[in-house]
């Protein structure tokens, strides 16, 4: 009798799960977030004359699913996968010297003789970003200037540190906050990265297999599988991109568009400010991989 109450059981519980795997549940944009999973790259060049570049990003693979067993995977998946981001993240903030923000879908950052950067796009509120960077920079021993710039849908502060100047900017952009650190180096100036007076460089490669369009200021330029892929690892790589990968833009806002053979086109806005340098890459899913070079 026991056997056969704990073969019903058993049999009752496999007849949940299959139904549960086909239970339809309405997308949560704040529940079916990032699983943790992270695709990444690093690159890291030095010279004998001492000249050291390293740069990173990663891509935090994302999970919408259709079904309430798909939800409860996704769910484990995060879960397991967690602990291998924080430790990521603590990796990619010592290095840097620069602090990430919790729960971002994707980054980049630049170490160079030129400048520390890092940008990050994270689904928190603005108010939460900004909060956690004057916190994080302030226990670096970052002082903020007068005058900074804050409104709903952005901030833009400049501070003081030790090794010089830096600035952090912070957009909102529909369901996610952009946010933009960087400092400059007192360094001479490397040949190919600084854009013309008062205007923006973006330079453009593609990371991916697959052949892209990068549609930008009215401007489209088609990209072959991997071409400029390694723009943004030196001097050197950046100085061999051809010319019909490079744009000069005005700073402001822009409305980017990336197409990978076989799958949707995917746009976003896209803010530069005067005299800056970007690396455009596309990589994984068609993500569109901002680095800021100069």
């Amino acid at each position: 009798m026991k056997r056969r109450t704990l073969g019903i059981l058993l049999v009752g519980s496999l007849v949940a799960a299959t139904a549960a795997m086909a239970i339809p549940v309405t997308p949560d944009p704040a529940r079916d977030s990032s699983t943790g999973t992270i695709q990444a790259g690093w690159s890291h060049t030095s010279r004998s004359n001492g000249y050291v570049e390293d740069t990173w990003w990663a891509v935090r693979d994302r999970c919408a699913p259709d079904y309430l067993g798909e939800r409860l995977i996704c769910d484990a998946v995060a879960v397991l996968a967690r602990a291998t981001s924080r430790t990521f993240e603590a990796k990619i903030s010592d290095e840097t010297g620069l602090p990430l923000p919790d729960g971002w879908d994707l980054m980049t950052a630049k170490n160079s003789p030129s400048i520390r950067s890092a940008h990050a796009e994270t689904p928190l509120d603005l108010a939460s970003v900004l909060g956690f960077y004057r916190v994080a920079l302030g226990d670096r021993g970052w002082t903020e200037t007068d005058g900074p710039m804050l409104a709903p849908d952005r901030a833009y502060i400049a501070f003081t540190t030790a090794d010089g100047p830096a600035l952090l900017r912070l957009t909102r952009q529909r369901d996610k906050t952009i946010a933009d650190i960087s400092q400059r180096k007192p360094t001479a100036v490397l040949a190919s990265f600084p854009p013309k007076p008062g205007q923006v460089k973006l330079m453009l490669g593609n990371k991916t297999d697959d052949a892209a369009i990068i549609a930008v200021n009215e401007q489209t330029i088609k990209l072959a599988a991997h071409a400029g892929e390694n723009l943004a690892n030196s001097d050197s790589e950046a100085g061999e991109l051809p010319d019909s990968q490079k744009i000069d833009l005005p700073p402001g806002k822009y409305k980017v568009t990336l197409k990978v053979d076989g799958r949707a086109a995917r746009s976003r806005e896209f803010e530069v400010a005067a005299n800056e340098t970007w690396g455009l890459l596309v990589g994984p899913e068609g993500a569109a991989l901002a680095i800021r070079l100069y």
